[in-house]
C-alpha cells in the first residue's frame, strides 16, 4: 500500500523543515520526502493548505481498561486518540487490576493489538497494586512490553522505595514517571486561594507537587540517574527543574494543555469539569509553564486524558473525581493558546508533541518525517476555527472544560503504520 501526500506544509523538528513538500508512504514506512514526487500511488491525498507533522505521541493518558470500562475502553480511547491526531499513546496503570504482573500487562497489549487503531505502549506500575508497599519485578515487566513505570494517580510515599525504583528503571534503559503529590498538604478540591474560599471548598497547596518534585530531583542528581516528573503545574516546580537541568541533572518533565489554557478561575464556570490533579493554578503559574515550554525546561506536552462518567462529575466540586479528557483538544488547544499567541512556533509544537516524546520513550523510528521512519503522520488544518461541542466528542466520557470554547486547528487525517485510521 502506497500513499502520496501532495502539496502539504511539512513540519519536522529534527531537520528544522517547515515548507511545502510531498511525502510518499510505502507500507508502514516513509519512503521519500521531496519538493515534488510524481510517482504513482494507491492513494493520493491533496494536502494543499494542510500541515503534515510526525504523528503526535501522548506519553501519559488513561484508558480505564481493565476495570473501569464504563468510563472508557481501549477501543473508545483509541478512537478518541486518533481523532485528536495521536498515533501513539501510553496508558497509565491505575486500572483494576493494575498491570503489576505480566498477565495483566499482556492482556492490555493484546487488546490494543486487536483494536489496532494507534500504537499503544502501556506503563506498568512501580509498586504492586499501586499500594506503595512492594516493588514490581521491573525486569520481567520491561521484557513483557512495559514502556516505563509509574504509580500515576498515587504518589510513591516511601523515599527509599522510590530511589530503588528510579535506579532499577534507569539500569533497564527506561524510567519512572513520578506523580508528585505530598499527601499531607494535598487535601482539597482545587488550588488553594481566593477561588477555593469563594466556592467554599478546601484548597490544595502548591507545595503538594513541589515537595515531591524536589525529592525526585535530589534522587536523580545524587545517583546520576534519570527521573521523569509528571504533569507539572506550578512556577516553583518549573524553576526547580530549570535549575536542575542547568546543573546537568538527568531530570525530564511534562505538562498538559489545560495548564497553559486555563487558570483556577475556570472552575467558576466549568465546575468539576475543570477539576484535576494537580489542579489548575494561578496566572503566575500559567505564565511559568509557558516560559518552561519556550526554553526547553518542559520536555513534552501530554494530555493526561482522564475519562469519568457524567454521574461522577455531577457529585459536586468537593466529591467529584479528578481528571479531564484531552485527546481531542490537545492539538487545537496548543495552536489556539500557544502558537497563535506567538508563545511557541509550529516547530516547537512538533518538538513538544512528537520529537521529544519519541526520544523520551526510546521510540527510535518515530517522531520524525524522514525516509525509513515509521509512517505515523498527523495532518491538520491550522486555520479552521470552531466551537468545541459536547456532541462532537468521540470519547466515552465528556468531562472537559473545553466544551463551549472557541478553538483553532483541526485534524484532517491520522495515519498509523501507513494506514489511514482517521479522516475528518
Amino acid at each position: 500500500m502506497t500513499i502520496l501526500l501532495k502539496n502539504g506544509n511539512v513540519i519536522d523538528y529534527a531537520s528544522r523543515l517547515n515548507e511545502k513538500m510531498d511525502v510518499l508512504l510505502e507500507d508502514n514506512h516513509i519512503k521519500a520526502v521531496a519538493k515534488q514526487i510524481n510517482q504513482s500511488a494507491d492513494q493520493i491525498i491533496d494536502c494543499t493548505e494542510l500541515m503534515i507533522m510526525p504523528g503526535m505521541i501522548d506519553m501519559h493518558c488513561h484508558l480505564r481498561e481493565p476495570g473501569f470500562e464504563y468510563k472508557e475502553t481501549i477501543q473508545t480511547g483509541s478512537q478518541s486518540a486518533v481523532k485528536g491526531g495521536f498515533t501513539t499513546i501510553c496508558p497509565m496503570p491505575n486500572t483494576k487490576p493494575t498491570p503489576d504482573s505480566t498477565i495483566v500487562l499482556s492482556k492490555i497489549i493484546e487488546e490494543a493489538k486487536r483494536v489496532n487503531l494507534c500504537n499503544i505502549f502501556p506503563y506498568a506500575s512501580v509498586s504492586k497494586g499501586e499500594k506503595g508497599e512492594e516493588l514490581v519485578d521491573f525486569d520481567e515487566l520491561k521484557k513483557a512490553g512495559a514502556i516505563a513505570f509509574s504509580d500515576d494517580g498515587m504518589p510513591v510515599v516511601n523515599a527509599r522505595m522510590m530511589r530503588e525504583a528510579i535506579i532499577k528503571a534507569d539500569k533497564l534503559g527506561t524510567f519512572v514517571a513520578s506523580h508528585c503529590e505530598e499527601k499531607s498538604v494535598a487535601a482539597g478540591a482545587i488550588q488553594a486561594g481566593k477561588v477555593a474560599e469563594e466556592l467554599g471548598v478546601a484548597g490544595v497547596l502548591p507545595e503538594a507537587e513541589e515537595i515531591m518534585a524536589a525529592r525526585e530531583i535530589v534522587i536523580s542528581e545524587t545517583n546520576n540517574v534519570r527521573a521523569h516528573i509528571c504533569h507539572i503545574s506550578t512556577k516553583t516546580s518549573v524553576g526547580m527543574i530549570r535549575d536542575a537541568k542547568k546543573r546537568g541533572v538527568k531530570i525530564t518533565c511534562e505538562t498538559c494543555p489545560h495548564y497553559y489554557s486555563f487558570t483556577v478561575e475556570e472552575v467558576k464556570t466549568s465546575g468539576a469539569n475543570a477539576k484535576m490533579n494537580p489542579p489548575l493554578r494561578e496566572k503566575k503559574d500559567q505564565e511559568a509553564i509557558i516560559r518552561g515550554l519556550q526554553d526547553g525546561t518542559i520536555d513534552a506536552i501530554i494530555t493526561d486524558h482522564a475519562p469519568h462518567s457524567e454521574e461522577e462529575k455531577q457529585k459536586g466540586l468537593a466529591s467529584a473525581p479528578n481528571g479531564i479528557i484531552g485527546f481531542e483538544t490537545a492539538l487545537a488547544a496548543t495552536i489556539t493558546n500557544l502558537v497563535d499567541k506567538k508563545h511557541i512556533s509550529y516547530l516547537d509544537m512538533v518538538r513538544l508533541m512528537s520529537y521529544n516524546p519519541a526520544n523520551l520513550l526510546g521510540l527510535k523510528n518515530k517522531g520524525q518525517i524522514k525516509e525509513g521512519y515509521d509512517a505515523d503522520i498527523t495532518i491538520f488544518d491550522p486555520t479552521i476555527e470552531y466551537t468545541y461541542e459536547k456532541e462532537s466528542i468521540v470519547s466515552k466520557s465528556k468531562n472537559t472544560p473545553f466544551i463551549g470554547k472557541k478553538l483553532k486547528g483541526q485534524v484532517a487525517y491520522t495515519i498509523v503504520g501507513g494506514r489511514i485510521v482517521y479522516e475528518r
